[in-house]
């Protein structure tokens, strides 16, 4: 049988940084304030230009690097973003072209928020087990700033820009354990961008309206729920986990959640304090970062795990 396995993980973040102290010049907040609530310090921004390609283009370099393999050994490219270039083509096309991977290779893109690196790797990994590819690349990649409302202060704070991506390869050892995905589309008032086009123009609030307190309860509820899922399905517990790869939102959720899960703080990887929320690109980035700065070891079991809007939910465990 035919499993997918991590090859490589590679990422990128835009050089522009927003500090908690610049940002105070622009909007009624201050440092203390953001830390307290968020755990942020910082995040880092798009340059004038900088499309989500090219920061995926970027962090896809990295990974490809890191697993040894040129463009054109990749045959499925899948981008999760909710801040794509354009309408279309996908972002997913565009980052093939970046790459100059060859003609014909399957590319497209996935959108579930903040959840959309997992859903795209439990599709991914889903191709692989079927044998219709055998290398693919799967990047998590925002212009999420470009979705802000600069104004209001309880949206603002919280998110930034980043890719981060990863290979699977094929293998005869499974790589990926274990996944879940879930969503409930009732919750759509609590999180969203309710903007859309309409005959050419745009109408409605694109950028992000958020319930706070609202979204901190239902996403430690389903984060607990959802990873406990996947650690069943491998008959593993929390005392299983070496490493835990939370979606980097606030640092309240993420200490919340790996409490009522069991996992000791000293096993969690944080990046939301230099990186603020950057959506779909968020899991990726703190995988990369957690093997790059030897948090995660080959052999070890890392319990990825994520909420976004919609809502959408999910987690994944997977053998490094």
């Amino acid at each position: 049988m035919t499993y997918a396995r991590l090859l490589g993980t590679g990422s990128y973040l835009p050089e522009r940084v927003l500090s908690n102290e610049a940002l105070s010049l622009t909007v009624e907040t201050n440092d203390a304030w953001i830390r307290s609530r968020t755990g942020i310090a910082q995040r880092h921004l798009h340059g004038a230009g900088q499309t989500t390609s090219d920061l995926a283009y970027e962090a896809a370099l990295r990974a490809l690097q890191d697993a040894r393999l040129e463009p054109d050994d990749i045959d499925l490219i899948v981008v999760a973003t909710t801040s794509p270039d354009m309408v279309f083509p996908s972002t997913a096309c565009l980052l093939q072209a970046k790459l100059g991977v060859k003609s014909g290779v399957p590319a497209f893109d996935i959108q579930a928020v903040c959840t959309g690196f997992l859903y795209a790797l439990s599709v991914v990994d889903q191709f692989i087990r079927a044998g219709s590819a055998r290398r693919a690349l799967v990047v998590g990649a925002e212009t999420f700033s470009d979705l802000v409302d600069w104004t209001d202060r309880n949206t603002c704070v919280l998110f930034g820009d980043g890719a981060g991506a990863v290979i699977l390869g094929a293998a005869e050892e499974p790589g990926i354990l274990a996944s879940r995905l879930h969503a409930d589309g009732r919750y759509a008032h609590l999180l969203s961008a309710p903007g859309k086009f309409v005959q050419g123009r745009f109408e409605g609030t694109p950028v992000v309206q958020m319930d706070g307190g609202a979204v901190f309860k239902f996403a430690v509820k389903v984060l607990d729920q959802v990873c406990r899922e996947v650690l069943e399905a491998c008959h593993m517990t929390a005392a299983d986990v070496d490493c835990f790869v939370p979606h980097q939102a606030n640092i309240r959720i993420i200490e919340a959640t790996a409490d009522k899960l069991g996992v000791p703080h000293d096993k969690v990887v944080r990046t939301v304090s230099q990186q603020g929320n950057t959506s779909a690109a968020s899991v990726p980035l703190a995988l990369d970062h957690a093997r790059r700065q030897g948090l995660a070891h080959a052999g070890q079991n890392a319990l990825l795990a994520a909420v976004g809007g919609g809502f959408t939910w999910g987690a994944a465990l997977l053998r490094l």
